[in-house]
């Protein structure tokens, strides 16, 4: 009943809105033509004692004033043509286009990004209305493509954080059991701490990715050993690569300094190498190289892992994209999103090459 009645009073609103609006059009029309006829009753006023005043012949007063009446009519019929001309192209030139962007904007305002105003394609030569309306389509399709980004986002995320949260809940409601033996409450507490591990591990990434993606952080640039770095973060995959018998080829030159921000860049190799272990089978080769030019650094990472498609690639750096559904749960998809805003705000640069079945080469150059 309450929104039948905001909905009833919304409507008289509007139609006393558009009564106003009529009221106010027939208004200025009357103005319009009375300016009008005025000046033209001036300039015709004033053409006719020019002319009167340099005639050789005195003219009948019977004529003047039929010849007056005549004048008048014309004057009359005149401005009035003259007044339909200026309306028509008002409506045409400036009503039209205004009544346009008013309706886009009120519904861009309600949260209506998918609205475009059309273009004036009569008209050859464009003014200013051409380039406001450009500039609102330009307006509310950014604006939609943020509210998709907004939308899968949210929509990301909250898939991303109910799975080990279910995890967590469903083994500490299991821990619960009196009767559970103690082998399975081992198995059963490592499971949660495996989900909250991850779960922190996405918290993290979005706390960081949010920070980068809103300029709060900002690179700290200083001369520092890039080799020394390198060695120091792939010691941290050691267990990984000994426990899966993976094989490194570290092909990292001595003592490569460069100048940027240490701390940003060890996100970049962290996310990098732990990518290319966990992607690569037990028994495969993960290659690391470092070389320095006068072009600049070039660190390569490679992998003999699954590959990717030509598809993925081009998306790979989008934030919660997973090409390859199957490794859905060993990563949040947020990893590559941060390393390229990382090599964003360093001025480096990353591209990949990769191939299906054949594995993948991320190259970061600074």
């Amino acid at each position: 009943m309450a929104k039948t009645a905001s909905d009833n009073r919304t409507a008289g609103d509007k139609r006393d809105k558009q009564r106003d609006s009529r009221v106010k059009y027939t208004v200025f029309s009357f103005l319009d033509y009375v300016l009008i006829f005025l000046a033209v009753c001036f300039v015709t006023t004033a053409s006719i004692m020019v002319f009167l005043s340099n005639a050789d012949a005195d003219i009948p007063v019977e004529t003047i004033t039929l010849r007056a009446r005549l004048t008048f009519i014309n004057v009359f019929v005149m401005a009035l043509f003259l007044t339909l001309i200026i309306r028509i192209s008002r409506k045409i030139k400036i009503e039209r286009p205004i009544k346009h962007i008013l309706e886009a904007t009120d519904r861009i305002s309600a949260g209506d990004f998918s609205v475009r105003i059309p273009k004036r394609n009569g008209l050859r030569l464009g003014n200013e209305f051409d380039v406001i309306i450009e500039n609102i389509n330009s307006m509310a399709e950014e604006l939609s493509g943020v509210e998709t980004l907004r939308t899968d986002f949210i929509s990301n995320v909250s898939h991303e954080l109910k799975t080990p949260l279910a995890v967590i809940q469903n083994y500490a409601t299991i821990l619960q059991d009196p009767n559970l033996d103690d082998e399975k409450r081992i198995e059963y507490a490592l499971s949660i701490t495996q989900a909250s591990r991850h779960l922190t591990s996405l918290i993290t990434n979005i706390l960081k990715l949010n920070k980068l993606e809103n300029q709060q952080i900002f690179p700290q640039k200083t001369r520092f050993n890039l080799s020394e770095q390198l060695a120091e973060c792939l010691l941290e995959f050691e267990s990984i690569w000994e426990e899966r018998q993976i094989e490194l080829n570290a092909e990292i030159d001595d003592d490569v300094f460069v100048q940027s921000d240490p701390e940003l860049l060890s996100l970049v190799w962290h996310n990098l190498f732990s990518n290319a272990f966990k992607f690569t089978l037990t028994g495969g080769t993960v290659t690391v190289s470092l070389s320095q030019s006068e072009n600049g650094t070039t660190v390569r990472v490679a992998d003999t892992g699954c590959g990717m498609s030509a598809e993925t690639q081009k998306h790979i750096f989008e934030k919660f994209y997973q090409g390859d559904t199957s490794h859905a749960t060993k990563g949040n998809g947020l990893g590559l999103a941060l390393v390229k805003r990382v090599c964003d705000i360093t001025g480096a640069s990353i591209s990949v090459e990769s191939a299906e079945g054949k594995g993948s080469a991320f190259t970061v150059r600074i």
